[in-house]
């Protein structure tokens, strides 16, 4: 590997960290925020903003960003369905059930099931390492979700949500590498994001009010983050860094996720954290780092200076 690969993998690694941090600080935001504000409201709100800046920039700074072939668009539509329709709408409505930290972990499965689309897809055949480390961490998972609590109606429903959003964001993960080796990963991320809150709009229209006069301070602070911090630049970097890195490579730093989640929850908002919770996330992070820290890896580390 040249000194311009390992540069270029280090920034997309570190694109990959900081979207994952930026995206475990809005968990929480979101958390606070469906208090006040609707699911699809907030999900309009938040990427139609995050549109909204992306524009911005590409008009300033890369105006040439903006062109891709017509024949493109329907792909980019149906990764705008996927990450900025279906994604949204199912974690802020599963975020209403359930607290940060669980919803974070259980976030954290997104890896897995993009390593089994990806391999899957790809036809490539599963290690036994890695079907022993998918095993660990889904059945950290379970350990969680077993707790007593979970038995609660609603706090089942968030849970579902939330898993379904993961496995909306490991297809977005695989699909999206194909698109983002053409045009790169603002302009994929701005198409995507503008055409999939392009959709939200008439249901909210229909259903819904803004009701922007009853929301605090707070809540229009909380919805800046979101939109520009956690939303623009947060998932164009996560975007960005598929580019360069393979889906899982991307996808397994969404375990950052439920530690900027985990600690911003139980610092801000006092969440108390169980030591079922301790050990389930203990068993995810140790399955994910099974299945993909690879040989290639260890020699690559062991070769490093």
């Amino acid at each position: 590997m040249t000194s311009t690969d390992a540069k270029s993998n280090l920034r997309a690694n570190a694109a990959a960290a900081i979207a994952a941090v930026l995206l475990g600080a809005s968990l929480v935001a979101i958390h606070v925020i469906v208090r006040d504000v609707a699911p699809l409201t907030l999900a309009v709100l938040r990427f139609g903003l995050g549109s909204l800046v992306l524009f911005a920039a590409l008009v300033l700074f890369r105006r040439d960003l903006l062109r891709v072939a017509p024949r493109d668009v329907p792909y980019l539509a149906l990764l705008g369905v996927l990450f900025f329709t279906i994604f949204p709408l199912t974690f802020n409505a599963g975020m209403q059930y359930v607290p940060a930290s669980r919803g974070a972990l259980i976030m954290a499965t997104m890896p897995l099931w993009t390593l089994v689309l990806g391999r899957g897809i790809a036809r490539e055949r599963l290690a036994l390492r890695q079907i022993a480390g998918v095993v660990i961490s889904v059945a950290g998972v379970a350990a969680v979700l077993a707790d007593r609590s979970a038995t609660s109606t609603a706090l089942a429903t968030g849970d579902l949500l939330i898993l379904a959003t993961a496995l909306c964001g490991a297809i977005y993960n695989v699909l999206a590498k194909r698109s983002v080796a053409r045009y790169g990963g603002v302009t994929v991320t701005f198409y995507a994001m503008l055409l999939g809150t392009l959709l939200l709009v008439p249901p909210l229209l229909a259903h819904s009010a803004l009701g922007v006069r009853t929301w605090s301070r707070e809540t229009i602070a909380l919805l800046a983050f979101v939109g520009i911090l956690g939303g623009a630049l947060g998932f164009t970097l996560w975007t960005s860094a598929l580019r360069r890195l393979s889906p899982t490579q991307v996808a397994v730093y969404i375990n950052l996720n439920p530690l900027t989640a985990t600690a911003i929850a139980a610092t801000l908002l006092h969440e108390r954290l169980s030591l079922r919770f301790v050990a389930g996330f203990m068993a995810v992070a140790a399955g994910v780092f099974i299945v993909n820290w690879t040989p290639a890896a260890r020699r690559a580390a062991s070769a490093s200076p």
